[in-house]
C-alpha cells in the first residue's frame, strides 16, 4: 500500500493511494473529509444512513463528512481500489456537481478508466507547486466524475442564447470577430439562431454585439486613463476614426466629449 499526505488551501488533498485486494473494512465510523474510492475489480459493500450499497469493478463510492459508514470487501471476491481524502472550501461545491448524496453515494460504471486519474498525490508536500499539482489534479479527476454522473440541476437543453452572448463577452475585443464565427461556434442552424436571439434580447447577434462593445466602451472612457485609439482597439476596432463615428452613433457623444463630461459628473458627485 502507499500513502503520501498532503495540505493545500481552499481544496485540500488530505490522502490518497491504492489498495490491494484484501479484506480490508473499516468502520463504522465517522470521519471529517470527503473520501472518493474507485473500485479496479472485485467488489464489497458500504453501509450508510440505514442502506447497504453493493459497489464492484468499475464503479466509485463516496465517503461523506460526518456521516457513520462501514464498508467492508466481498469475502468471495474481495475488492483493490484507489481512493482520495479531500477537504476545503471548493471540495463541497466540486462533490455538488455530481449526482452523489448522502444518501446515494455511490456511481454505476463509468465510460473511462478513472484509475490513472486517482493518482493524485506527490511526495514532498511542503512545496507550493506540489499543492497546486496535487489540487488540480483533484479537479481534472472531478471533471470526469461530473460528466460521467452530473447533478440534475446541471443537466438542461442548450442554452443557445447564453452560449452566444458569451462567445460576443470573451471575443468582442477580437476586430474580425463576426457573427458567421458566433454561428460556428453555437453550432446550430443560422435562422435559428437568428429568431431565438431576437427572442430572448429584441435585438439581432450583430446589433447586440456593437451594443456590448459600446458599452465596454463608455467603460474604458469612464476609466479616464486610456487614449481614444487604446479604447477603440480594446473593443474590436482598429480606425479610431470609425470608432468615433459609431460611438457617437450611439451615444450622441463623441469619445472624447463622453470621457470629459463623465469627468464633470463624476467632479460634481464628490
Amino acid at each position: 500500500m502507499r500513502e503520501h499526505a498532503y495540505t493545500g488551501e481552499s481544496l485540500v488533498c488530505t490522502l490518497g493511494g491504492y489498495k490491494e485486494p484484501n479484506s480490508h473494512r473499516w468502520g463504522p465510523g465517522i470521519r471529517n473529509i470527503f473520501a472518493m474510492h474507485y473500485i479496479i475489480s472485485g467488489s464489497g459493500t458500504l453501509e450508510t444512513r440505514g442502506k447497504a450499497h453493493r459497489v464492484s469493478s468499475g464503479e466509485s463510492f463516496m465517503i461523506f463528512p460526518h456521516q457513520e459508514v462501514y464498508y467492508y470487501p466481498d469475502p468471495e471476491d474481495p475488492w483493490e481500489y484507489v481512493w482520495i481524502e479531500f477537504k476545503g472550501d471548493a471540495a463541497r461545491r466540486l462533490v455538488g456537481m455530481t449526482s452523489l448524496t448522502p444518501d446515494l453515494p455511490v456511481t454505476g460504471k463509468s465510460d473511462h478508466n478513472l484509475q490513472p486519474l486517482f493518482d493524485i498525490m506527490e511526495p514532498g508536500n511542503g512545496l507550493p507547486h506540489h499543492k497546486l499539482r496535487s489540487a488540480a489534479r483533484l479537479q481534472l479527476l472531478w471533471s470526469y466524475y461530473a460528466e460521467a454522473f452530473p447533478h440534475a440541476a446541471l443537466v438542461r437543453q442548450t442554452d443557445y442564447v447564453w452560449e452566444a452572448k458569451e462567445y460576443i463577452h470573451n471575443n468582442y475585443w477580437r476586430t474580425g470577430l463576426s457573427v458567421s464565427e458566433i454561428v460556428r461556434f453555437v453550432a446550430i442552424e443560422r435562422s435559428y439562431l437568428f429568431r431565438l436571439f431576437r427572442e430572448a434580447t429584441g435585438m439581432s447577434v450583430s446589433a447586440y454585439l456593437a451594443s456590448y462593445r459600446m458599452q465596454r466602451a463608455c467603460e474604458l472612457l469612464e476609466m479616464g486613463t486610456l487614449s481614444v485609439q487604446s479604447v477603440a482597439y480594446s473593443v474590436g476596432y482598429q480606425d479610431p476614426l470609425y470608432f468615433s463615428k459609431v460611438f457617437k452613433k450611439a451615444t450622441s457623444h463623441t469619445p472624447t466629449a463622453y470621457r470629459m463630461q463623465h469627468r464633470v459628473d463624476a467632479a460634481l458627485t464628490e
